[in-house]
């Protein structure tokens, strides 16, 4: 049994570690604690000259209509907001935003559905039950080959416009 703090010290090995005091671990972690607060800030101030805004797609886009696709119903491009139709007369682009608030429509077997609102569109874009207030857009469309067309989302044409097929 040690007694005297003067044995302990000698009892120690000398591989043992130093015991640090009190003041020494503080002022340590305040200088680890501004390290970690200026690394942070160093970060954020090198994010600065990055420009937040994302690009956005193209307008304008090239679709390949599917051979198999039957009069009347929609072909809805990946990551577009536009259905595309096929008919005796021609082909035609709908945009699929509703008028009302700008909700994405999804295209059902008797047109357009609004999931936010309950608007219910036609296929050709007439609205069938509100609050929708107009129609759907119809978007141009031209032919650029063989089952090639180029859809610009940014311009919309008459109701009726149609790209020949």
């Amino acid at each position: 049994m040690i007694t005297n703090p003067k044995d302990s010290a000698a009892a120690r090995s000398r591989l043992d570690p130093e015991p640090i005091p009190r003041r020494d671990f503080l002022g340590l972690a305040a200088v680890w604690a501004a390290a970690t607060a200026a690394l942070f800030a160093l970060g954020g101030i090198l994010r600065l000259p990055k420009a937040a805004v994302l690009p956005s797609p193209s307008k304008k886009f090239r679709v390949v209509l599917p051979e198999t696709l039957p009069e009347g119903e929609a072909f809805l491009p990946p990551r577009r907001s536009v259905a595309l139709f096929r008919d005796a007369e021609g082909v035609f682009a709908v945009s699929t935003i509703c008028t009302h608030l700008g909700c994405i429509v999804k295209a059902e077997a008797d047109g357009f559905h609004c999931p936010c609102h309950g608007s219910a569109f036609a296929k050709d874009g007439a609205v069938l039950r509100g609050p929708a207030p107009k129609a759907l857009p119809w978007l141009a469309v031209t032919r650029e080959g063989s089952g090639i067309y180029v859809v610009d989302e940014g311009k919309t044409v008459p109701l009726g416009t149609r790209a020949e097929a």
